[in-house]
């Protein structure tokens, strides 16, 4: 587990910081202002904008990573490439050979949206989102990191109440590469009575349970060594194995107090009581379930960044919104979640803490200015779209908010 470990050395979950002011607001940015600082260092950055909301949110990302990695010297060398319905439209297949190549040959990947009305009516293997589970299983990536964290500026737009919401700071660590989604025998058949069935495996090897451990706990240690491990284990037997490799690991991590639950008691806790939690690892149907709803309790999905690494190569950082092709093109995507998923690019991907942070403080900052897309508005505040947030988070980030590690 090297490899990984190295990786999670970085882990740290985006937490509220305070409000940080600024004296001067420079005049609307329509562009990425020159670097005050000589480029030092080049990475290679794999674009996939994919569908729906995609090209929008990732356009602003894009220019917001520019602009706060070129204070320290740091250039990008960016390479879009088609992806899911995109991907089907151009070359009709979700994840073309070279988008592939070149995601493998990149320093890391960051990816818009997946899906859309126009595409769910295709065969299982020509739908967009065959694309996503071939890229993750492509680069290897069998760790997904889901911060869900209530920032005091939007603590009212929780759906929970605010005593309840207030201070939540968790983060979801779950299983991206196995499962019940990868697992084999799957498809369509027909039982004894002659019924159609369709039918999938959940099933989970030792190995792949122990490295998602090993992830878990890291990120554990790197919070407040609180680790709670949801399962089934009273019925699946790939839970109960589950349990055991996971109870099994912890000897190694004797700082760490490691709790069990199960799925449908943690769903519930999670809305009755969700600071309860600090760090949760579980496996990939149970984790995309969770982190979804965890994602609520901070107001809006729009907000919520991700990355999904494995033992070497590249990460892949995304929001975990979905397409939304009802707004796309509108102009009124929240591009906040992806502008954080490129921070964690830089944290966890690049090592470059000090960029990173300073993305996050511009995105904080940018809240307490009052901007707010339609999807966290709420009354007192300036309603803006993508683009106007955007443009918003430059100003913040070019005002050279102190970013200390």
């Amino acid at each position: 587990m090297a490899a990984a470990s190295l990786q999670v050395n970085n882990l740290r979950a985006f937490k509220p910081l305070q409000h940080h002011s600024i004296n001067s607001i420079p005049k609307r940015l329509s562009t990425v202002s020159c670097s005050a600082a000589t480029p030092t260092k080049r990475y290679t950055i794999t674009l996939l904008p994919g569908d729906g909301i995609g090209p929008e949110v990732i356009s602003v990302a894009k220019n917001v990573l520019q602009l706060a990695a070129s204070f320290d010297g740091i250039e990008f060398g960016f390479k879009e490439m088609p992806v899911g319905g995109a991907a089907l439209d151009l070359t009709g297949v979700p994840l073309p050979e070279d988008t592939l190549s070149e995601a493998r040959n990149s320093d890391a990947v960051l990816l818009g949206a997946i899906g859309g009305y126009k595409w769910d009516n295709n065969e299982k293997h020509l739908k967009p989102e065959t694309g996503l589970l071939q890229l993750r299983e492509g680069l290897k990536v069998f760790a997904n990191l889901r911060p869900a964290s209530v920032l005091p500026q939007l603590v009212d737009a929780s759906t929970l109440k605010k005593e309840v919401a207030e201070g939540v700071d968790l983060m979801v660590v779950r299983e991206l590469t196995g499962g019940i989604y990868f697992g084999k025998p799957r498809g369509f058949g027909t039982n004894d009575s002659g019924d159609e069935i369709g039918f999938n495996t959940e099933v989970y090897a030792a190995y792949e349970i122990d490295r998602i451990a090993h992830i878990a706990f890291q990120t554990a240690r790197k919070r407040s060594c609180r680790l709670c491990s949801v399962d089934k284990a009273n019925v699946l037997e790939a839970s109960m194995l589950w349990r055991k490799r996971v109870t099994a690991i912890a000897s190694q991590y004797p700082d760490v107090e490691l709790s069990h639950m199960y799925v449908d008691n943690a769903a519930m806790q999670l809305v009755r009581n969700p600071k309860q939690f600090d760090t949760i690892v579980t496996n990939n149907i149970f984790g995309d379930i969770l982190s979804d709803e965890a994602s609520m309790i901070t107001g809006s999905i729009g907000m919520l960044p991700s990355a999904s690494i494995g033992d070497s190569g590249p990460g892949l950082y995304e929001p975990i919104h979905g397409s939304a092709p009802d707004i796309a093109g509108m102009d009124k995507a929240n591009p906040l979640a992806t502008v954080l998923s490129a921070a964690m690019l830089l944290k966890y991907g690049l090592g470059e803490e000090k960029a990173a942070q300073r993305i996050e403080l511009a995105v904080l900052d940018t809240l307490n200015r009052g901007f707010r897309t339609g999807d966290i508005y709420s009354a007192g505040n300036k309603l803006v779209g993508c683009k106007e947030m955007g443009e918003e988070v430059l100003k913040s980030v070019e005002s050279k908010l102190p970013a200390a590690v």
